[in-house]
């Protein structure tokens, strides 16, 4: 076998490269470093300070291990009470990526297809008309599964409508139970009434479309919402203090919001977590459930790591995937209000589209989402870090969650 001169001189060059490899440095491997990690609980403890919240939870974990759990100030408004680690958050709408992951677990079932539309299992919206300064007009297709998924169906959240005459629906009918009780078969009777602010799967609006998800996931199942999340997610990942409302044993570890928030009073009458909500009222996939900073961090713990806890696959790596990635191409509208710049959305949550544009650092492909409570959570696949924090401050709830996120990504080396 004959070797050309040309391929010698190849090789010769491809072994005077290794070589040279192989004295390189090596990359060194990223660390979130501890005395940086001690930075955050003072910086949350002024805040405390200043009166932004009464107090805090805190916890990051990177490469799978929990690096820093810390909590701060005090649970209780008139700061009579430490915080401890295991106090129970009103979670808001961090509620919305647990259901997006039960409904993709049963898209993987086959119990559903996510371009399957809504009116196989929710008939009442089958009338539905979309709002044009024409007037009311029909469709140009059926709201999906997806839509529900991505913020894409054309619901609203009543006072933030860019219609007027659409909110003023929303609250006359009581579609969101911001004050009084409505069932589900109710709700949904009531929403068929009402128009549409936009096209099916045109204008991403941030809306009700994850409650209408939850609704459809127990007519999909045949099972109340709390029981099918108990089956399927919380109850195996332990997840012992996420539900969708407070018993009396563990009353005293519910975590207050200052009585100077001036949004208090109206949230705490649309949250309503004192008793089991289910006999009287629909239970909300996308608001309802209350937990701990620990045990929302074993379910963001389990998406970083592609579906699984360790012990039980919940979703495969390639659902995973999907759901991470960006599926607002084409279409209007951006999550910026609730993520900063630079994110699209994907099934469940804001996806990060740059490196840069935020008003934080972060990766591409890195995932959050928030409550209106104050609670926020991301997951960082490129740096394997998970941050979640719980706070109670309805009122300054964008920038506890842009310092969060500096402080923690502060740490990474």
């Amino acid at each position: 076998m004959t070797i050309s001169r040309r391929a010698l001189t190849l090789s010769a060059l491809g072994s005077t490269f290794l070589a040279g490899c192989s004295s390189m440095p090596a990359v060194p491997r990223p660390m979130v470093l501890p005395d940086r990690l001690g930075r955050i609980a003072p910086a949350l403890n002024a805040q405390v300070g200043i009166g932004t919240f009464p107090g805090a939870v805190s916890l990051v974990a990177h490469e799978g291990k929990l690096v820093h759990h810390e909590a701060v100030g005090f649970l209780d408004a008139a700061k009579t009470r430490p915080m401890p680690r295991d106090a129970i958050f009103r979670l808001a709408s961090m509620t919305k990526p647990i259901t997006s992951v039960v409904a993709m677990m049963l898209v993987e079932q086959g119990q559903m297809k996510i371009n399957d539309p809504v009116t196989n299992w929710l008939p009442e919206l089958k009338n539905l008309k979309v709002e044009t300064p024409q007037g009311d007009v029909a469709p140009t297709r059926m709201i999906t599964v997806q839509d529900l998924l991505m913020h894409t169906a054309g619901f609203v959240y009543g006072p933030a409508s860019p219609s007027a005459r659409i909110g003023k629906m929303y609250a006359d009918l009581n579609i969101e139970s911001l004050e009084t009780d409505i069932t589900g078969d109710e709700m949904l009777k009531r929403l068929g009434t009402i128009p549409l602010a936009y096209q099916p799967g045109t204008t991403w609006f941030y809306s009700i479309a994850t409650d209408v998800l939850g609704l459809l996931l127990e007519r999909v199942t045949k099972k109340r919402l709390d029981v099918l999340y108990q089956e399927m997610l919380i109850g195996p990942l332990s997840m012992v203090d996420t539900a969708w409302w407070v018993p009396q044993p563990k009353r005293a570890r519910l975590a207050e919001t200052l009585d100077s928030d001036a949004q208090k009073a109206s949230m705490l009458r649309a949250y309503r977590h004192d008793t089991d909500p289910a006999p009287r009222q629909y239970l909300k996939g996308g608001a309802g459930l209350v937990g701990t900073g620990a045990d929302y961090l074993k379910f963001a713990q389990m998406v970083l790591n592609g579906g699984t806890d360790g012990k039980t696959r919940y979703l495969s790596r390639k659902t995973v995937d999907f759901m991470l990635s960006d599926h607002l191409v084409g279409k209007a509208g951006v999550p910026t209000a609730t993520t900063g710049p630079g994110y699209g959305f994907g099934l469940g949550w804001g996806v990060r589209l740059y490196d840069g544009v935020g008003w934080t650092p972060g990766s591409v492909g890195d995932a959050m989402w928030a409550g209106a409570w104050g609670t926020s959570f991301w997951i960082d696949p490129r740096e394997q870090l998970v941050g979640v924090l719980m706070a109670q401050c309805p009122s300054n709830r964008i920038h506890t969650r842009m310092l969060y996120k500096n402080l923690v990504y502060g740490a990474v080396s």
